[in-house]
């Protein structure tokens, strides 16, 4: 079995003491498994760091430009994650403490050293590399479970109404299953992604990663690296090995946003992995196989994209396992007030102050059509609760697209069928939204004074 050898950036501006390097790497018995580019200048061990590509680097702190911990804070700097081994002349107790504690992985002072005793140190940093990165995957395990357990199943994000049983209905169903392909189908900010998330957190999955992949938002170039990985050497810039996002999310959810912008070239690869749970990443001879569930959503008619060769007809039935549709906002007009109260709630929190929508932004709001859906309607109650101050939110506080829909609604009451005090509530309301809520103008125009003004709305509200 071929074994790739380690690449060692080897920084000294001995010559000698470089031959002498290669010699003990030579007499441990694992000379080839090592390769070896020397930099014999600070300038040069810099470049070669920022550029990446290595194992390993084994640096010399005596160098022309600099010497002592600077050489090393320098070239520390642009090694990123690649491990350094201080390989010196300076025989020196503090600096060698001062050059561990600034992040050097072993510290041998030429001469002393021989190449058993550097070969371990090699050895020894890789571990240490090797624990660190998989401490960093379980700490992105951590930050996806917290992530999951914010959003949790809260579907009143989406919607509150009876007319949204079904969903939450299916939501429980697919969770029961832990490996069904899951389509989810709705226009533009329906919440396709709350819905995903309270799938997975829902499921056994749930203590494993959650990973989003906006396939419209990342260049079709990098998609399939982001998705699958590479290994080194694949391509021109790839100078390591990298995990894709498949095998990060091992044991979770894969949620592929936007599916219907996917390139047709990388469809082959997501079908294979569905049929087989394997994949092989970009430049690599095995396949990998990973566990988890991929759940996809698209804004777009998949079936006229299928028939216009533009999706895969088997990826798209190897997806139809399961399909939730999730409907838009002017279809269920009884979740447009809740859900702007909702959110009203959640804003509260933050500035301190309890908020009321004014009855003519009922209106407003219920005549507006939500071409963005729930996720529109959240905006504009963030900004109408950040403009009202301390006061309630009034039609001045809401975006000018939806007054001027609203304005072309008809009244669903005329005015005799109204009581004396709705007539009156509903002018005064009319008063406040055309001078965009200014309390002085709205009383000089009522003719009454600004206090009565602040009663009758404090009464109209009761």
């Amino acid at each position: 079995m071929n074994i790739e050898p380690l690449n060692i950036l080897l920084v000294d501006d001995n010559p000698a003491d470089s031959r002498l390097v290669r010699e003990m790497l030579a007499d441990s018995g694992a000379g080839d498994l090592f390769s070896i580019t020397e930099a014999h200048t600070l300038k040069a061990a810099v470049r070669e760091a920022s550029a990446g590509g290595y194992d390993i680097i084994l640096l010399d702190l005596t160098l022309p430009e600099t010497s002592g911990i600077d050489t090393f804070l320098k070239v520390y700097e642009k090694a990123r994650s690649t491990p350094i081994v201080v390989l010196t002349g300076l025989d020196d107790e503090m600096l060698a403490a001062n050059a561990v504690r600034a992040g050097a992985q072993d510290y041998l002072v030429k001469g002393h050293a021989d190449s058993s005793m550097l070969v371990r140190a090699i050895r020894f940093a890789l571990e240490r590399k090797r624990r660190a990165e998989e401490r960093d995957a379980k700490k992105l395990r951590s930050e996806s479970m917290t992530h999951m357990a914010e959003q949790r199943c809260d579907l009143r994000m989406i919607s509150s109404s009876s007319s949204f049983k079904e969903v939450e209905e299916m939501v429980r169903t697919v969770a029961q299953t832990s490996n069904t392909s899951v389509i989810l189908q709705g226009e533009t900010g329906t919440g396709k992604g709350l819905v995903a998330n309270a799938i997975h957190f829902a499921s056994n999955r749930r203590t494993h990663p959650f990973i989003e992949i906006n396939c419209s938002a990342i260049p079709d170039t990098l998609l399939e690296t982001e998705m699958f990985g590479y290994e080194k050497g694949a391509f021109t810039d790839a100078k390591q090995t990298k995990k894709g996002l498949f095998e990060l999310a091992e044991g979770g959810t894969v949620f592929l946003d936007e599916i219907g912008d996917m390139e047709l070239r990388i469809q082959p690869k997501l079908l294979k992995f569905l049929e087989s749970r394997t994949f092989r990443k970009i430049g690599g001879t095995k396949d990998i196989k990973v566990d988890l569930r991929v759940i996809a959503a698209t804004n777009k008619d998949l079936e006229a994209l299928v028939r216009e060769n533009r999706f895969r007809e088997d990826l798209y039935y190897r997806l139809k396992v399961m399909v939730i549709n999730l409907p838009p906002l002017r279809d269920r007009k009884e979740d447009i007030l809740p859900l702007a109260r909702y959110f009203i709630s959640t804003y509260e929190n933050s500035l301190g102050a309890v908020k009321r929508l004014s009855p003519e932004c009922h209106r407003i709001l219920l005549g507006y059509n939500w071409p963005g859906n729930v996720r529109e309607l959240k905006n504009a109650i963030e900004r109408a609760t950040i403009l009202s101050g301390n006061g309630d939110i009034l039609p001045a506080h809401l975006p000018d697209e939806l007054s001027k829909t609203a304005s072309a609604q008809p009244l669903a009451m005329s005015a005799s069928d109204m009581t004396l005090k709705e007539a009156e509530k509903k002018h005064i309301n009319m008063v406040l939204a055309k001078v965009r809520g200014n309390k002085s103008a709205a009383s000089k125009i009522l003719g009454i004074s600004r206090l009565t003004l602040r009663k009758k709305l404090l009464l109209s509200d009761k």
